[in-house]
């Protein structure tokens, strides 16, 4: 886990100035204040940045060794959330929350599995923002509306009593009550109950939820949706999807509202899965795209295009190894994985699928490749691989850090929920790839050129093969990312402007530098969504770890009518 006794007396300890510390941060000229855009300024955030300084650089000198360290020093890759002793993501099982209780750490308060919707929501904020102080990254949950739905039918809840409950919710997690930070916190709505969880019932310590309930006007309205029903316990997920569309529209109303001042809630960021029964003209569609024309909060995944390909023959064919929609459920109780195939994460990019997330980051600085490696594909594709074994070091000496603080308790709820980290990827991603390519000809292609996507793609390629070794070596699960660099993308262009002048090729101008996310086409390329959607199809599939599409529009969306197209 560490390096060697001899090695780390060799290592100085770095010296942090506690003044300079305090006035950058309250000058705004550290780039920490920009990593994270769930960051604020206060007195929290200072505190904060002040451990987060000592944390990065316990990890710098004493887990990763000299070269590791320096790589992130000089801006050759940036190693995220180093201002923390804890992994980076984590998708949770809601079905296990609310079967369970939010129990079981000794000397801590502990609730029972709960019997209601406020109760059920109660325990859910509670779960996530004590889960988000044990990781540094996003905490999701899958399949909200679905699993929450029976409390609602139970309750006989009229939608003004759920949207007063989910604006509570809402608001509970949108507190800057960790740190400063609010806790960075996603759902995936199913919209329509999963085939996989149609047939099953909703539990409390392992019974189903109605056992023991006798109520014949609950019964009778049970009988209206479906009259083979002898009693409550016969319901299943499949029987409340009138209750499903409530929580769903009242969610996305409340975040079209806003707080009392009318500013948008940020969390929890929702993912909106579009299946084939997706239901694109109903009220819940509406809600959906008027938040999406006003505030663009979901993210889509798509699971209609992307569940085809196309045969030699060119016929349009299902696509066997596309992520299905249940595999957010599957992913977690995999016994048996093929470590020489990448697997999806799911989720989305901020989100993960139940009981998976991952370990750590790292995400390469690509325009410094492109600058130090013109026109040599060979020199880069091996720089390129040098960086990624770097990275990958880090990674497992990281998993088996946290693995030893899990193992001394030190993260005790998720050691109450998460048996073990098999199921955690360790994430490799990219920044700058447009610039790398900028740099690389000397200025003659970019992302948007067929040469320059062609480039891109051999090196996703290369970088996906490599990745795969990983796995075979260590065992432990790889994905590459298109990740939020955040901060990062001006940290490399910073480091790059000091070491290389005006001769290596940015975005942006003055103090403003900085390097264009993953593979993404520069933001000033085109307001015509279909022709970023068009040049961006091949390099966004080759993501297996989270990925998005920010589409830069020249004017904001007409209606929710025009987002629905949009998006359909």
């Amino acid at each position: 886990m560490e390096l060697d006794k001899r090695q780390q007396e060799q290592l100085p300890d770095t010296q942090i100035s506690c003044n300079d510390s305090i006035d950058e941060f309250i000058s705004g000229h550290d780039w920490r204040i920009n990593e994270n855009a769930n960051a604020g300024y206060s007195k929290a955030s200072l505190v904060n940045n002040l451990a987060g300084k000592v944390a990065a650089n316990y990890w710098l000198d004493k887990i990763y060794t000299p070269e590791e360290g320096n790589a992130h020093r000089d801006g050759d890759y940036h190693i995220h959330d180093l201002g923390g002793i804890a992994g980076y993501c984590a998708g949770w099982s809601l079905r296990v929350l609310l079967d369970e209780g939010f129990n079981g750490v000794e000397g801590r308060v502990s609730s029972r599995p709960p019997k209601h919707f406020r109760e059920a929501l109660g325990q859910m904020a509670n779960f996530l923002g004590i889960l988000q102080a044990e990781w540094e990254g996003a905490q999701a949950f899958s399949s909200f509306d679905t699993y929450l739905a029976p409390y609602v039918f139970k309750d006989q809840l009229d939608y003004t009593e759920i949207k007063k409950a989910v604006r509570q919710f809402v608001y509970n997690l949108n507190v800057p009550s960790r740190w400063g930070q609010s806790p960075f916190t996603n759902i995936t709505l199913d919209i329509k109950v999963p085939e996989d969880l149609a047939k099953n019932y909703p539990t409390a310590n392992a019974e189903h939820l109605f056992k023991d309930l006798e109520d014949e006007a609950l019964l009778e309205k049970a009988r209206e949706k479906d009259f083979t029903i002898v009693k409550l316990a016969d319901m299943s997920y499949q029987h409340f999807e009138d209750e499903m569309a409530m929580i769903v529209k009242a969610y996305y109303d409340v975040m079209t509202e806003g707080d009392a001042a009318g500013n948008p809630f940020t969390f929890p960021i929702p993912t909106v899965n579009i299946t084939p029964d997706f239901e694109w003209d109903s009220e819940v569609s509406n809600a959906i795209f008027e938040n999406t024309a006003k505030y663009g909060c979901s993210y889509f995944q798509n699971f209609l295009g992307s569940q085809y390909k196309y045969d030699e023959n060119g016929n349009k064919v299902e696509d066997e190894e596309a992520y299905k929609p249940n595999a957010v459920r599957s992913m977690c109780c995999r016994l048996q994985l093929d470590l020489r195939e990448l697997l999806k994460r799911g989720g989305g990019l901020f989100g993960s699928a139940e009981m998976t997330g991952s370990i750590g980051v790292v995400t390469i600085n690509m325009a410094r490749l492109g600058y130090t490696c013109k026109d040599n594909k060979a020199k880069l594709l091996n720089e390129l691989c040098h960086l990624m074994d770097l990275s990958s070091s880090t990674l497992e000496k990281k998993r088996r850090f946290v693995q030893d603080m899990y193992d001394r308790g030190l993260y005790p709820y998720t050691a109450r929920y998460l048996h073990h980290f098999r199921n955690h990827f360790s994430t490799i991603g990219v920044n700058g790839m447009n610039e790398m390519l900028l740099n690389f000809s000397n200025g003659k292609m970019d992302i948007a050129s067929k040469e320059g996507e062609d480039l891109a793609i051999e090196i996703l390629d290369f970088m996906r093969e490599r990745m795969k070794a990983y796995q075979e070596k260590t065992g432990n699960l790889y994905n590459l990312e298109a990740t939020p660099a955040e901060g990062t993308t001006y940290r490399f262009a910073k480091a790059d402007r000091k070491q290389f002048g005006s001769a290596i090729i940015q975005a942006g101008k003055g103090d403003n530098i900085y390097y264009t996310n993953s593979s993404q086409l520069p933001s000033y390329y085109t307001d015509d969504p279909f022709e970023a959607l068009d040049k961006q199809d091949r390099l966004q599939t080759k993501y297996t770890g989270g990925t998005v599409l920010h589409l830069y529009m020249s004017e904001k969306l007409s209606s929710g009518e025009a987002a629905k197209k949009l998006v359909k």
